[in-house]
């Protein structure tokens, strides 16, 4: 049974045009479908302005959908409202990118933890105390730090406060929305390390958002590739990177960089800047960057489908069996 069930969700943001103009949108997320199961790690890679922020913003209901539907534990997350959707918070929760904006400079973290343990739950005070120095040294800080405040700590501390507050009210699913991409690199393993204890200790399920898909690929147990607010690819991490059936990813892959990158292994550059989301291309939507595109490209746009039959990795791409010519 998947934990979390998202079916053909849009969103989309209406642009004011003049009183004759038919209404345009920036279509953000555009008809994506997709399964999670309860304590996976479902990465979400794709470069900036794709979407998929906004994906997740939509999933914990920061942003409202235009149509479709997304499910968490069998509960229809997107129409609820008011109190019915603030009583489902608690299995859902969000890890934010700026360690910097995503706290009240003017909350202690004890305060900060307390307010959510005093929205989401009915513990008693001497509960909440002792739950928030739980959670202090579950993401590896102490009693010592619960009386400061957010400009009191560094950037990797303030993000495992954020974890922390996240993980406050025991949700069973967090989307992590690019946790790492502010931190100096030694810090962002020390995150990742914490988030993968984490897992193992309490079996919470991560969306993990990012644009660096060398930090994916460590992270997930599986990994979906997000263009112009499609998903053109999915599958095992390990299939993915290893063996990409869609041109964007292989040009994604090709941007990592590699000690020990093989001969033959080269840059992929491509041509252009990503389309607008207020106007993009018909047909496939990588098609006018894609070295591989042909007629059919640019009239019909190609189903996520799977590669083989019976296989896990799907592609929207017409010809995923020539993705490796672009090597």
């Amino acid at each position: 049974m998947a934990l979390l069930e998202v079916k053909n969700l849009k969103t989309w943001y209406p642009v004011r045009g003049g009183m004759f103009r038919a209404p345009r949108y920036v279509k953000a997320v555009d008809d994506v479908s997709f399964e999670m199961s309860g304590g996976e790690t479902l990465g979400l890679v794709g470069e900036s302005g794709c979407g998929k922020s906004t994906l997740g913003r939509t999933l914990v209901r920061l942003e409202n959908p235009m149509s479709g539907s997304f499910r968490i534990d069998e509960q229809d997350i997107s129409t609820l409202k008011g109190r019915s959707l603030r009583r489902e918070r608690r299995n859902f929760q969000m890890i934010f990118q700026d360690p910097y904006g995503s706290l009240n400079p003017r909350m202690t973290i004890y305060t900060t933890l307390n307010e959510v343990l005093s929205l989401h739950t009915r513990l008693t005070r001497r509960e909440k105390e002792a739950r928030i120095m739980e959670l202090l040294e579950m993401v590896g800080l102490s009693r010592m730090h619960a009386q400061r405040y957010p400009h009191q700590f560094s950037g990797g501390q303030r993000q495992r406060i954020g974890i922390a507050r996240a993980l406050a009210v025991n949700p069973k699913l967090i989307i992590a929305d690019e946790p790492v991409s502010a931190l100096d690199v030694s810090v962002q393993a020390q995150i990742i390390n914490l988030l993968e204890d984490i897992q193992k200790r309490t079996g919470v399920a991560y969306l993990f958002i990012a644009h660096d898909l060398a930090v994916v690929e460590h992270i997930s147990h599986r990994i979906m590739v997000m263009y112009l607010g499609k998903i053109v690819e999915s599958g095992l991490s390990v299939e993915v990177c290893g063996s990409p059936a869609h041109p964007y990813t292989r040009a994604l892959l090709s941007a990592v960089p590699m000690i020990d990158r093989k001969t033959g292994v080269k840059r992929i550059i491509l041509p252009g800047d990503v389309p607008s989301p207020l106007d993009p291309p018909a047909g496939c939507p990588f098609h006018p960057r894609c070295p591989l595109a042909q007629e059919k490209c640019g009239r019909e746009v190609p189903p996520l489908q799977e590669v083989e039959s019976g296989s896990f990795r799907r592609s929207a791409c017409f010809f995923p069996e020539r993705v490796k010519e672009m090597l």
